[in-house]
C-alpha cells in the first residue's frame, strides 16, 4: 500500500493507493477542511485514511510526497513527516514536483487539456510558480517564480494561479491544486520525474539566520 500526501498548498491532501489492484486503486482520499494548518492536520488525516482502509502503518510499502515548490513551513511539515515515517517503517519515499502532479491530472485525468499547457500556482507576494508541459503532462520548462503579468498567456493554464489572475491566464483548466490520489498514480506509474524528499524552494525562506555581528570600532 502506497501512502501519498502533499502540503505544498494551503490545504493538506492525503491518499492511499493499492499498487496491487489494477482497478479502483485509490482506496482513500482526504483533504483538510481548514487552510494553513499543516502541522495540526497532516497526522490526523493520515490516521483517518489508514482507518478508512482498515490497515495500520506497518502495512505501508512506500511513501509519496509533494516536494513543492511551495511555502517553506508547509513543505517542511510534509517532508519531515515523510522522512520520519520512511525511516521508522524502513520503506522507500519518493518526492514529486507538486506542479507535475497538477500537470499529469490535467493531461490524463477525466477532462484532459489535449494540447500543450502551463501550470501556475500561488507563490504569494503577487507571484506564481510556473512550468510548461506538453499534451501528455511532461514538463518542458520551469518551474520558476514569476509575476503573472510577465507570464501572461492565452494557452490553457491549470492550477490555482489561473483562478487568482484571470487577466493574465484567461483559459483556466482543472485541477486547481495537486491531488494526493494523482500523486500516488504518478509515483506508481512513474509518470513524472521522481526526486529525493527534499524541498523544492524557488526563493529563500523569509526567516533566515542572522549574519555575523559587525565589529564595533
Amino acid at each position: 500500500m502506497l501512502l501519498a500526501f502533499d502540503t505544498a498548498t494551503p490545504y493538506v491532501t492525503v491518499a492511499l493507493y493499492d499498487v496491487d489492484r489494477a482497478e479502483r486503486a485509490v482506496v482513500a482520499e482526504l483533504r483538510s477542511a481548514r487552510p494553513m494548518q499543516h502541522g495540526e492536520q497532516l497526522a490526523p488525516l493520515i490516521q483517518q485514511a489508514l482507518s478508512e482502509a482498515g490497515i495500520v502503518r506497518q502495512d505501508l510499502t512506500a511513501l509519496a510526497v509533494g516536494v513543492g515548490p511551495g511555502p517553506f513551513t508547509g513543505l517542511r511539515v510534509g517532508l519531515v513527516t515523510a522522512r520520519t515515517l520512511a525511516f521508522a517503517l524502513e520503506i522507500p519515499v519518493y518526492g514529486v514536483c507538486s506542479l507535475d502532479v497538477v500537470a499529469v491530472e490535467a493531461a490524463l485525468g477525466p477532462r484532459p487539456v489535449g494540447t500543450g499547457f502551463v501550470v501556475a500556482t500561488d507563490a504569494r507576494r503577487k507571484e506564481v510558480y510556473l512550468a510548461s508541459y506538453d499534451d501528455q503532462g511532461r514538463r518542458l520548462t520551469g518551474p520558476d517564480v514569476v509575476r503573472p503579468a510577465a507570464a501572461a498567456t492565452g494557452v490553457p493554464v491549470a492550477g490555482g494561479g489561473a483562478v487568482l489572475y484571470p487577466d493574465a491566464f484567461p483559459d483556466a483548466r482543472p485541477p486547481t491544486a495537486p491531488s494526493a490520489a494523482w500523486l500516488a498514480r504518478v509515483v506508481a506509474g512513474e509518470l513524472a520525474e521522481l526526486h529525493d524528499p527534499e524541498p523544492m524552494y524557488l526563493r529563500r525562506p523569509d526567516a533566515i539566520a542572522p549574519g555575523a555581528p559587525k565589529r564595533v570600532s
